[in-house]
């Protein structure tokens, strides 16, 4: 079974974000661990984050200078990663500034949720917001409407 690590700038704070985030990963069937990475600095992010990159690890990184995958196209790649992939995929959501450039360098592929910024609390349930309609979709439940 594939194993999905979100390792994310900062902690989400209590509010309407982390209520959907919640409510998304109960509902996920792929095992979701989140690393919380907190930093006085971005060279402080940059080491934490490198400490929980896994070795053979498939890394996605979100990043806007990404390929943009319409839902059924990463739905697609998650399955191709599940049937042929490493047994850990982990993404990586920078703070405010981005994902420090060392981090990004180790990335496997560079997700984009489109051309414009979003706020990085936001972009991570967003991520698992398309993790679970990927499922859903790879499950032929309805939750996906074309």
């Amino acid at each position: 079974m594939l194993r999905l690590e979100l390792i994310a700038a900062e902690k989400l704070k209590t509010g309407p974000l982390l209520a959907v985030w919640d409510d998304y990963l109960k509902r996920l069937s792929w095992p979701l661990t989140l690393h919380e990475i907190t930093a006085p600095d971005a060279r402080q992010l940059e080491i934490k984050m490198s400490e929980k990159i896994r070795e053979g690890a498939f890394v996605i990184a979100l990043d806007e200078r990404g390929k943009s995958l319409s839902s059924r196209d990463f739905a697609a790649k998650l399955e191709q990663l599940e049937t042929n992939g490493p047994e850990y995929v982990q993404f990586i959501i920078g703070a405010a500034d981005g994902i420090p450039a060392a981090i990004k360098s180790r990335a496997n592929f560079l997700l984009s949720f489109g051309v414009q910024t979003w706020p990085h609390m936001m972009a991570r349930v967003m991520l698992i917001e398309q993790i679970y309609r990927a499922r859903q979709i790879l499950d032929g439940h309805p939750y996906h409407r074309d």
